[in-house]
């Protein structure tokens, strides 16, 4: 599968076996805490950094899956042009029917009697907009996973403009309860790929994705899932100036290099970054949530304005995580996940520093 996904353009990274996470960065990687960019392992071929290290190289992906024919395939989305629709069907209590569809407000009218998941408010944001809803598109390539969920995926037509991965729950950056997007700065898993929990097996006929409708675009555009950032001036001095401040905190305006990503950017992060990681030394009590969420949020700030890479923040954050509080993953993705997509919508300018 790794060669098939690889001979449609879409580079590849391997993930561990019987599961859906990246394979373990190595020691020397996981000790150093540095940005992907800066690791030696991937000009050398190795795979860590999950979706930072994906290719389509035939070579490197033999070598990677030749000798642990287990593992399973991650796709970087962003480098494959891939748009993925993950609507998931987990238990869990149904917000306010305001919060199920963002900026859309439901009239008390309409009857939401079995609404349970993620194929409902997709669905009903489809209905609204008088399409069909995409997990009913026979015409583009849709992946059943083993929790029950769907990935519906789509190429994105309009290469020039980039989308953002969000969640569901989050209160910021959505398109609908539920249902995640899976773009840039994120990873989808292959289709056949086998965990623990199952196989991710394709539905319908079609094997390969089809252009992302006009519609769901234009719904990616106002949820605010294009990656473009804005700036917000604020007096300089401000308690976000620091970089400390919280999800409720204002930021003094910077100007990242031209033509680069701004060193600013990960000075800022990195001693969040050491504060989730010394987490390691408490098990109990160390305000271990808050702190990821307060790293996370910063580093989806920094994206926003282009000081740092959000896949590489992840992967950072991720790295901390693991450290204070290993095999948790599911928290963490939960964590991460909202805290990047709260902070993107906030770009954090560094003004001043380099």
């Amino acid at each position: 599968m790794a060669r098939w996904c690889a001979e449609q353009g879409w580079p590849v990274h391997p993930l561990a076996p019987r599961r859906k996470t990246p394979v373990a960065n190595c020691p020397s990687c996981r000790d150093r805490g540095h940005l992907p960019a800066d690791c030696v392992c991937l000009p050398a071929g190795r795979p860590c950094h999950g979706f930072h290290a994906a290719t389509t190289d035939p070579e490197r992906i033999d070598s990677w899956w030749s000798h642990t024919s287990a593992r399973g395939v991650g796709i970087a989305c962003g480098g494959a042009d891939l748009v993925v629709i993950d609507v998931d069907a987990h238990s869990a209590p149904v917000p306010d029917r305001n919060l199920l569809l963002p900026g859309i407000p439901i009239h008390a009218s309409v009857n939401l009697r079995g609404l349970a998941s993620g194929f409902d408010t997709l669905a009903l944001l489809a209905a609204l907009r008088g399409q069909p809803s995409p997990a009913e598109d026979t015409g583009t390539l849709r992946v059943r996973t083993p929790s029950g969920g769907l990935h519906i995926w789509y190429r994105n037509p309009r290469p020039a403009t980039r989308l953002r991965c969000s969640t569901g729950s989050s209160t910021k950056v959505a398109l609908a309860w539920q249902v995640d997007v899976r773009a840039d700065g994120g990873y989808i898993v292959a289709p056949t790929t086998r965990t623990a929990q199952g196989t991710y097996r394709p539905e319908g006929p079609a094997r390969l994705p089809a252009p992302l409708p006009k519609w769901l675009g234009e719904e990616l555009v106002r949820t605010g899932h294009v990656v473009e950032p804005q700036r917000v001036t604020v007096p300089s001095g401000s308690a976000g100036a620091t970089g400390s401040a919280g999800p409720q905190g204002d930021y003094g305006v910077i100007t990242s290099r031209p033509g680069g990503r701004s060193t600013g950017g990960q000075r800022v992060l990195e001693p969040l970054l050491a504060e989730v990681a010394a987490c390691a030394g408490t098990p109990e009590g160390a305000a271990f949530t808050e702190k990821l969420n307060k790293a996370a949020y910063t580093a989806g700030g920094l994206a926003a304005a282009g000081h740092l890479d959000e896949g590489s923040a992840r992967a950072l954050l991720w790295e901390a995580a693991e450290t204070a509080r290993p095999r948790q993953s599911t928290r963490h993705a939960r964590i991460i996940d909202a805290g990047l997509a709260a902070g993107s919508a906030r770009p954090l300018h560094l003004d001043g520093r380099s």
